[in-house]
């Protein structure tokens, strides 16, 4: 099989141009922790696929989630170049829960070089001023001092590429995440004003340029295309917060959550199934997880086969 980066430079041949309402949360149900580092509920004997892990410490709960899945060394090779892609969209601080877990991010960082990465960065195409929203949400220097390097998205960064979606044909992408070996996508489950809940595949349109407003327009379908555009090697969704009214933006603490847990897998549905969970939803009501199915990039039943959930305290 050709790997991503092939498959993408050969998709773009010959291409021109380079809802939630404030009501009560569910509580997912977890296992308690022991004293050995933690229970571990699972419902398959198979390997895990699909991890959910809850603890305190984001770092730690990160960890654990991707060593359930397989460690890095199962999704990032030796010379592999990353982009780790997490959400810096808003100027906003880590309690308002606009912006993905800083600790989150530098944790995956940190391990994509300990599985032997040559070099890993971090981008994202902001919606309030980069050089404020980068800073101020902590992730710049969380992912700095993990390694990793930080860059700007620039107008010249960008590339027209046919996308060879249903709704999205050429479209400006970000070269460097096109150009990277692996892309990890480190999304916040958070309330989304026009589509209800932005969770993983919507992430992928912060490697995206041009009029983006325009995606609005069939939401489910473009953050489908998207997602099988770049295809994602492994999804790390930070619910360590999460921000369950007036999204995607926020600003109010009283609208946050804190739930301490993360969630990690290779399939991209699958997060998302799990995620809507989180707001006292079900996959249905949401047409991006059915679209994604039905374009075979993953399953809806999150707690199938090689789902395991641990509580590490």
């Amino acid at each position: 099989m050709l790997d991503r980066r092939k498959f993408l430079l050969g998709l773009a041949a010959g291409t021109a141009g380079l809802l939630v309402s404030k009501g009560k949360l569910p509580a997912f149900p977890l296992p308690k922790s022991d004293k050995t580092g933690g229970d571990e509920k699972t419902r398959s004997a198979e390997k895990h696929s699909m991890s959910v892990v809850k603890g305190a410490d984001p770092a730690l709960a990160t960890r654990k989630a991707i060593e359930l899945i397989g460690g890095m060394g199962s999704f990032v090779s030796r010379g592999d170049v990353v982009l780790v892609k997490p959400n810096i969209g808003w100027d906003r601080v880590i309690e308002q829960a606009a912006d993905t877990n800083p600790a989150v991010v530098a944790a995956l960082v940190a391990m994509a070089l300990e599985a032997g990465a040559k070099k890993v960065f971090v981008a994202d195409n902001p919606c309030n001023d980069p050089r404020r929203t980068y800073k101020r949400s902590g992730i710049m220097d969380a992912a700095k001092a993990a390694g990793a390097e930080v860059r700007y998205i620039e107008d010249r960064d960008y590339v027209k590429m046919n996308l060879g979606g249903e709704v999205l044909k050429d479209w400006l992408v970000y070269r460097d995440a096109v150009d990277a070996d692996k892309i990890i996508n480190v999304p916040i489950a958070k309330h989304h004003g026009l589509g209800g809940i932005t969770l993983s595949m919507k992430n992928l349109m912060g490697i995206t340029g041009g009029a983006r407003n325009l995606m609005h327009q069939r939401l489910p379908e473009s953050i489908v295309d998207l997602t099988a555009f770049f295809k994602p090697e492994l999804t790390v969704l930070d619910a360590v917060r999460i921000l369950k009214a007036n999204g995607p933006q926020g600003g109010s603490t009283n609208d946050v959550a804190k739930l301490d847990t993360v969630a990690a897998s290779a399939d991209p549905v699958r997060i998302e199934a799990f995620g809507v969970t989180l707001f006292g939803k079900k996959s249905g009501d949401f047409p991006m997880i059915s679209i994604g199915e039905k374009r075979g990039l993953g399953t809806s039943d999150f707690m199938g086969a090689g789902f395991v959930e641990v509580d590490i305290g």
